[in-house]
Order: structure tokens, then C-alpha cells, then sequence
């Protein structure tokens, strides 16, 4: 009896697992496609916001769940359309136009949002009925599961596999490794940077009312928390290529499911699963590979080093939060000794 209820107990764990991820999957997805055309995009947050915010709209008023995360996917295509045209139509810094982007989406959200705060949506319907829940392990998970998850994963490994086995795909990587080799070859590099871009904020938008209509099935300000951000640490962390989005994502939707905060607790809690979303923060911290023999000398080291103090403060963040008050943000990123009372 013990054993069957445990065996039950984990396939609503997966399940959970699974749902969480979803989201996270596709926005970690679209980044990393951005990025493999050479372009950095922080405004997924924003677009993520607007996919989430039109797609329950949409869904509300339709009664379709389906015509939800098309409206959404269409926000964030439309939003994404702002860095296209400040990165490529005006040379802006990525950096800058990606918290334009952010902030745009949030301010629209935000104020257009008010009339739909607190609404629900049906979602779609489960994999199979209540039926299948006796089934050991795969009863729960079918129960719980949409078709949204398993349609996200096969779209990841669509995407991998078009990327490093088609000739599309070759000329997206070409671009992203060298600008002016791809014009050499006769490919356009600004019009597949535009595409990168657009299919990025595309599976943003869907990431966002994925989130909406069918995990959480509701509206609130600002309800990504972030995902958007984690987003783009994670594609470093999958190496930018999107076969790993899945083993890396499900590690951050393991540890959601597992950990549901209880109403009224505090952030500053220090049990190990609350943490499990910093972890994958630690490969970035110890990628610091000394290069002896590449196209750079020893500089490929130096740059590497560069992108260690964000993960430090991440780490710092969710292990002892105490120790961050009235220390600001940029100052923790940029010089992590400030945590020893260093700089």
C-alpha cells in the first residue's frame, strides 16, 4: 500500500515537474535562438508579460484555450518587432533596447491588465480522463498533463535538430559566429538576425500565455517573477544549443514542484529544495577553463572569468539572503567580494 501510494505520489510529482516547466522551456528556447544569430534579447521578460496578459485576455473572452496562446504568441512577436528595429534599424545597444523591450511590456501589461486581474480560464483538457489515475506512475502524469508539454519538447527537439541538420540552420549559426563570413558566403546576415528575433519573442509569447491559460489558468501583474530573466541565464547554462533546453529546464521545474511556499512564509527560509534554482548557476561559476591554445590566446580565460560574478549573486541570493540587505544590486553583480565586505 505504501509502495503504491509512493509510486502515485512521484507521477504527480512529474507531473508538476512538467507543467512548471513548460513556460520556462519555450522562452528558454526562443532566447537561445536569438542568440545563436548573434543577438542578446533582455526584453523576453516584457514579452513573456504580453503574451501572458493578451492570451488570457483572449481565451476569456473566446471560451478557447487554443485561441489563447495564438494571441499570445502574436503579442510576442508584435513586441519584439521594438528590438528589431532599435538593434538592426538603429544600431541601439542590445542591452538597452532588451530593458526598453522589458519595460515597455511591463508598463503595458500593467496598466491594460487592470480589467482582467483575478479571472479564470478553463484550460485544455487533460491527456486522459479520471479514469487512467489507477494506473501506476503514468495515471497521474496523464491525468495532470495537457498537450501543451509534450508539444513543447517535441518543438525543442524540432528546433535542435533543424539548427544542426539543415542548411537554414547552418546559416543562423554562421551568422551568430561571424557577421562578416556570412555576408561572404551571400547570406544576409541582418534579415536572419530580424527572423531570430521575431521567433524568439514568438515562443516568448507563447511561453507567457502557456503560463496564463493552462498552468495557472489565471491573470496577475508581473506574473512571469522573472522567468524571463532565468531564461537567459539558462541558455548559457545549456550551452546554447537547444537539445540541452530540456534536461535544463525540467532541473528548474523540478525544484518549483517541489517547494510551494506556504501562505504568509517569509523569503528568507534556508532548506536546501527552496534553493535548487540557484544549482544550475554553479556550472557557469566553474566553466573558468584556462585556453592555452585558442584563436585568442589567453584571453578566452579573462572572458570567461567575466561572467562569474551574476551566478555568485545568484547563489548569494538564495542561500543567505541576509547577508544582501543594503547592498545594491549592481554593486553585488559587479563585485561579489562585497559579500566578504571586500570592495
Amino acid at each position: 500500500m505504501a509502495e503504491t501510494e509512493a509510486i502515485a505520489v512521484a507521477g504527480s510529482w512529474v507531473a508538476a515537474m512538467l507543467r512548471s516547466s513548460t513556460p520556462l522551456m519555450m522562452v528558454t528556447l526562443g532566447e537561445t535562438l536569438t542568440e545563436r544569430v548573434g543577438i542578446v534579447n533582455l526584453g523576453i521578460e516584457g514579452q513573456m508579460l504580453c503574451g501572458a496578459c493578451v492570451g488570457f485576455a483572449v481565451a476569456a473572452q473566446t471560451g478557447s484555450p487554443v485561441l489563447g496562446f495564438a494571441a499570445g504568441a502574436a503579442a510576442g512577436l508584435v513586441l519584439s518587432l521594438v528590438h528589431v528595429a532599435l538593434c538592426l534599424g538603429c544600431d541601439a545597444n542590445q542591452i538597452g533596447s532588451g530593458i526598453a523591450v522589458f519595460t515597455l511590456g511591463l508598463g503595458l501589461t500593467s496598466y491594460f491588465g487592470r480589467v482582467v486581474i483575478g479571472g479564470k480560464v478553463s484550460g485544455l483538457a487533460p491527456l486522459a480522463g479520471g479514469d487512467a489515475v489507477s494506473i501506476p506512475f503514468l495515471g497521474p502524469i496523464a491525468t495532470q498533463l495537457t498537450l501543451v508539454a509534450p508539444i513543447a519538447i517535441l518543438v525543442v527537439l524540432v528546433a535542435g535538430l533543424w539548427l544542426y541538420r539543415t542548411r537554414s540552420g547552418l546559416n543562423w549559426r554562421i551568422v551568430g559566429e561571424s557577421f562578416e563570413t556570412a555576408r561572404a558566403l551571400g547570406i544576409r546576415p541582418r534579415l536572419v538576425q530580424a527572423n531570430g528575433i521575431l521567433i524568439g519573442g514568438l515562443l516568448s509569447g507563447f511561453a507567457g500565455a502557456i503560463l496564463s491559460v493552462d498552468y495557472t489558468q489565471t491573470w496577475a501583474n508581473e506574473m512571469t517573477k522573472g522567468r524571463g530573466f532565468v531564461a537567459v541565464g539558462l541558455v548559457i547554462v545549456a550551452r546554447w544549443n537547444p537539445l540541452l533546453v530540456v534536461p535544463v529546464v525540467l532541473l528548474f521545474g523540478a525544484s518549483e514542484s517541489r517547494h510551494s511556499p506556504p501562505p504568509g512564509r517569509g523569503s528568507d527560509t534556508v532548506a536546501l529544495p527552496h534553493r535548487l534554482p540557484a544549482l544550475p548557476c554553479v556550472p557557469c561559476m566553474c566553466d573558468h577553463r584556462i585556453a592555452s591554445g585558442g584563436p585568442h590566446g589567453g584571453n578566452a580565460s579573462r572572458v570567461s572569468l567575466r561572467i562569474w560574478p551574476a551566478p555568485i549573486g545568484c547563489l548569494a541570493a538564495a542561500f543567505e539572503p541576509e547577508r544582501l540587505r543594503g547592498i545594491p544590486m549592481m554593486r553585488l553583480l559587479t563585485n561579489p567580494s562585497c559579500l566578504d565586505g571586500g570592495g
